[in-house]
């Protein structure tokens, strides 16, 4: 027997979707403008994670465990944001301010390095500017998912 909800997904045409994702973006009440960010060139970006399905305010803080993104600009920063691991959190770690400079690039990782053996976690590099940083019990799969 087909579930109802498969059902009636399955009588949705690709231009449904597409009409229901404009009717959705061209309210924007369900949008809320967070910032800018340098990731994106400058341009604004939208925090949607602060809703639900059902479109209302949901707290995000109730996760046992939080993916945590941090940025260091110098080796002294590493302290204060690898607490987060230490609270059992994952971090992932933006170090494109220091990607310039190889020593201080060798530092960072060194430290994050030794927090992640300390805790027992796990350590990667993903892509050219984040480091993951995991505590005990989450590992990090180094092989990417391709979907074909």
């Amino acid at each position: 027997m087909i579930p109802i909800d498969f059902y009636c997904l399955s009588l949705i045409t690709l231009s449904d979707v597409n009409a229901m994702i404009g009717d959705f973006l061209k309210k924007k009440t369900h949008l809320k403008k967070k910032g800018k960010s340098s990731d994106l060139g400058g341009e604004e970006y939208i925090d949607l994670t602060h809703l639900s399905d059902e479109g209302e305010e949901k707290d995000v803080f109730d996760a046992d465990t939080l993916i945590k993104i941090a940025e260091v600009h110098r080796y002294e920063d590493v302290r204060d944001v690898t607490e987060h691991v230490y609270d059992g959190n994952i971090l992932l770690v933006d170090v494109e301010a220091i990607a310039g400079s190889q020593e201080s690039l060798d530092r960072v990782q060194s430290e994050l390095k030794a927090v992640a053996s300390e805790v027992s976690g796990d350590i990667a590099r993903v892509g050219n500017n984040f480091i993951a940083l995991t505590p005990k019990g989450i590992g990090i799969d180094r092989k990417k998912i391709k979907p074909f």
